[in-house]
Parts: structure tokens; C-alpha cells; sequence
């Protein structure tokens, strides 16, 4: 090997090693405690690490606390059995009568009790009543044919033609079809001639026969002026086009 070939490769390991270098020397690098992103280019911050512009800071975690894998948020969350609070993981203390959230944060009461404060106190259920499982309200509720008075279920009295419902509000009963409710009791409905009962909570329990109007607790016959008809109701009359009511007749429009 003459002087010049050993001298020509020489010269290109020194340039290989030279644009090396070079590239490494330009090219980032990633801070301490990051690795490359599991996804995408670039690099992110080890567990227990937040980034901060280029680098990657230790996270302060609190006793009790546990690093997270998060990229946002404060990085860190409470062990089970702990809460935050003002950026400390504070013990749950579970009252007597009492158990903790599967959220590992909170507590409840057990079933017969419920939350007052930090404590939990026993639902006292009073005759003729029972447990309703719900966590708001007293925690109990009157068996059937009982309504609350303040603590305690007095019986319904349930008037004649008339039966029980399930409803919360109301005087806990109805009447049964064909009555209608006065004065805490249950008065038949006396539809007139030409009328049908309607089975409504509301007005008189009764409707007229198409044809027919409302007077006086009866149905009246209409009496159409000439150019009308019954309208949508049936129970009274508008103007056929092109006339127009004027008193009690339809009248031309022009």
C-alpha cells in the first residue's frame, strides 16, 4: 500500500467519524429521566418526572401518594384509604356503622343508618313503615294504605267507590270510574242526555255528543245559521268561507 492510498483512507475515516460528530452534535438529546414516546417521535418525562421547557423535574409526592402515568394534572394520586387535600393524601377515617367507597376516598353509612357530620346515626323507622334504601330524604317510607304525618304513618281512610294508590302526593286514594272526587268523598258523575262520561281528574266528567253544547249542566243542541257547520270540536259552529260571523249569523265577507 503506497502513500496515497493509505493517506486517502485515512482521510475518509476521519470524515465519517467527522459528520458523526457533527449530526450527534446537532441533533437534541433527550433529557435525564425521559425515554422515547411509546408512540410518534420524540421523547416524555419518566413516571414521577414533569416536564418543564427541555428538562425533566423529580415530582414532589406527598406521603401516601403514588406517581401516576399522566402527563397532565399534578402527577400524582392518593393510595386507597387516602384523599387530597390541600396537596396532602389525608387518612379516610371511617365512623362506626360506616364503610369505605370502592374509590378508596370517601365512606358511607350502612343500610339503617345514615351520614350526620362525620358519624352515622341509626334511621329510627316508625310503625307501619320500612326502610326505602334511598341516601336522601328521612331513609324511610309508610307501608301501603299508610301516609306520613310528621314521624309517624296514619292509616288512609279510603272513602266508599273509591280505592288506594301508590302515589306520594294526593290524599292517597281515588275514586273509581263513574265517581268524582268532592269534599274527601266519591259523588257519582250524572251525565246528561246527550252527553258521555270522560274519565279526567278535571272538569265535569262528562263531555257532549258531537252536535251538542254544554248549558247549564246539559247538552244543548246546536242550532247552525245557515252557512255554518260544526267546528273542529263539534261542540260549536264557525262561518263556512267566504262569510263571516257578524252576531249570530254568517254574513258575506264583502
Amino acid at each position: 500500500m503506497n502513500v496515497t492510498t493509505r493517506f486517502l483512507m485515512l482521510l475518509s475515516v476521519f470524515l465519517s467519524i467527522s459528520q458523526s460528530a457533527w449530526a450527534t452534535g446537532n441533533k437534541p438529546q433527550p433529557p435525564m429521566h425521559s425515554h422515547p414516546k411509546s408512540y410518534g417521535q420524540g421523547w416524555e418525562c419518566d413516571t414521577g418526572h414533569k416536564q418543564v421547557e427541555d428538562r425533566c423535574l423529580k415530582i414532589e409526592i406527598p406521603v401516601n401518594g403514588y406517581a401516576t402515568h399522566t402527563a397532565y394534572g399534578r402527577g400524582w394520586g392518593c393510595t386507597f384509604g387516602y384523599r387530597e387535600i390541600e396537596a396532602e393524601c389525608v387518612e379516610v377515617i371511617v365512623p362506626k356503622n360506616g364503610y369505605i367507597t370502592s374509590s378508596g376516598d370517601g365512606w358511607k353509612c350502612l343500610r339503617e343508618f345514615r351520614p350526620n357530620v362525620d358519624r352515622c346515626d341509626r334511621i329510627v323507622v316508625p310503625e307501619n313503615a320500612h326502610l326505602d334504601g334511598s341516601s336522601v330524604g328521612i331513609g324511610w317510607v309508610c307501608d301501603r294504605k299508610y301516609r306520613q304525618k310528621n314521624d309517624t304513618c296514619v292509616i288512609i281512610k279510603v272513602p266508599s267507590n273509591a280505592y288506594l294508590t301508590n302515589r306520594s302526593y294526593g290524599n292517597g286514594w281515588m275514586c273509581e270510574r263513574g265517581f268524582r272526587e268532592t269534599n274527601d268523598v266519591c259523588e257519582p258523575v250524572i251525565v246528561p242526555d246527550n252527553g258521555y262520561f270522560v274519565d279526567k281528574s278535571y272538569s265535569s266528567g262528562w263531555e257532549c255528543e258531537r252536535g251538542f253544547k254544554e248549558h247549564n249542566n246539559q247538552c244543548r243542541k246546536i242550532l247552525l245559521p245557515e252557512n255554518a257547520h260544526l267546528d273542529y270540536s263539534g261542540n260549536d259552529w264557525a262561518c263556512d268561507r267566504p262569510f263571516r260571523l257578524n252576531g249570530d249569523k254568517c254574513v258575506p265577507e264583502y
